[in-house]
């Protein structure tokens, strides 16, 4: 994998920006949601996010953001939002024999949004393909949204009958791992790795607390921290359309927010802090 340890030290050279990756080769974990409420968070703190979708098809991350800019001109709002960048063109007649052109329309779009930003977001799609695993290999934070099921686990390791023995990595902790090997080769710092447990349920059930204790225990075996995410709820369905996060619902007017959704803006509050993002001081 040598186009992607160049990629790395290409990039690596020059970067100043801070990149957060927030991937899962499985979809419906919520990989948007939170990387559109990460990286506007981030935004209304005054730091200057730049956002990539590696999601070619759907574009999730693209779509919502289009959505905020379209809401806030519509409406005459002045929110602090994060930009959002597609990646540029290559011509194929520059690239050399066995260069991808993928690979140099990531590093390219790293590169030029690298000088005019505090952080760079890459929300990537739910399936294994050669962009993510570079975008993998750049991140210097990497968030894992996680579905509080042993179907979304099974990416991350084998796990026996009695949902307790963990029987070995699974292909996205491989990913994980080969991305880190390509780091320590090209002598980079290794990724924070943030696995972030996702629309967890209300009621401690007895899968919950397996999930738990699983996650507990892998945590310590490949190397990565835990967080909670987002409770399921409504209000993150109805956000995308207008673009909009938790913590823009007072800025537009909502007065007397429900208890749900303060109860949203405190897991929010708690993701960020759990980031431990350089130079990020949660004030919200």
């Amino acid at each position: 994998m040598f186009w992607a340890t160049t990629q790395i030290s290409t990039l690596g050279a020059s970067t100043l920006a801070h990149i957060i990756v927030v991937g899962n080769e499985k979809g419906g974990a919520g990989k948007s949601t939170v990387s559109m409420h990460v990286a506007t968070a981030l935004s209304r703190m005054g730091h200057k996010v730049g956002t990539l979708d590696l999601d070619l098809r759907q574009k999730t991350l693209a779509r919502y953001i289009e959505n905020r800019n379209k809401f806030l001109g519509d409406h005459g709002y002045n929110l602090p939002t994060p930009t959002y960048h597609d990646l540029p063109e290559v011509d194929t007649k520059t690239l050399k024999d066995g260069e991808n052109i993928f690979d140099h329309r990531l590093s390219m779009a790293v590169a030029g949004l690298e000088p005019s930003n505090d952080f760079i977001l890459i929300d990537c799609p739910g399936s294994h393909t050669r962009l993510s695993q570079v975008a993998h290999s750049l991140a210097d934070t990497l968030i894992t949204p996680l579905n509080d099921s042993f179907i979304d686990f099974d990416l991350l390791a084998h796990i026996a009958s009695d949902g307790e023995t963990i029987t070995g990595p699974a292909v996205y902790s491989q990913m994980v791992w080969n991305a880190r090997q390509l780091r320590a080769q090209a002598g980079f710092e290794p990724i924070d790795w943030l696995v972030v447990r996702n629309r967890l349920g209300a009621q401690n059930m007895v899968n919950k607390q397996k999930m738990e204790a699983a996650i507990a225990k892998l945590s310590k075996r490949i190397g990565f921290r835990t967080a909670s995410g987002f409770n399921e709820r409504v209000v993150f369905r109805e956000l995308f359309p207008r673009g909009l996060t938790l913590l823009d619902l007072r800025d537009i007017g909502v007065k007397g927010l429900s208890i749900s959704n303060i109860a949203a803006r405190q897991e929010l509050r708690e993701l960020i802090k759990s980031l431990n993002l350089p130079g990020v001081t949660v004030d919200f």
